[in-house]
């Protein structure tokens, strides 16, 4: 199973259960953690070196269904890399996740996972 798709059902599972919101903010963190680690092996794969890690919020608003998130960062020459997804369908067990990263403004790559567990 992708790893991003597992992690997400799972921290949306905990939101909806718990009403906590420090629960809700534990989740939200997995979810920032994997798609930042998951990036980094793509940018990683494609030659680009982050200066460090890239930093990831995950707006508030919307619907459950729907999650949203937008990292950013710099290669270690300082340009700017941005990673903007959109998981639809996100209070379910499999999500429809849609990823895009930018380095220097510029479209590196477009998936619907990220990282080593992508098939």
């Amino acid at each position: 199973m992708r790893r991003l798709s597992a992690v997400l059902p799972a921290a949306l599972l905990v939101l909806t259960l718990s009403g906590c919101d420090v629960m809700k903010r534990i989740s939200e963190g997995a979810y920032r953690n994997a798609v930042a680690d998951g990036a980094a092996v793509e940018l990683g794969e494609r030659g680009v070196r982050l200066q460090g890690r890239l930093s990831c919020a995950t707006p508030e608003g919307g619907p459950e269904s729907v999650m949203r998130i937008r990292c950013t960062g710099r290669t270690a020459e300082g340009a700017p890399v941005v990673v903007t997804g959109v998981a639809t369908e996100a209070d379910t067990r499999r999500p429809r996740e849609r990823y895009v990263i930018t380095v220097g403004g510029r479209s590196l790559m477009t998936a619907d996972c990220l990282g080593r567990a992508c098939t």
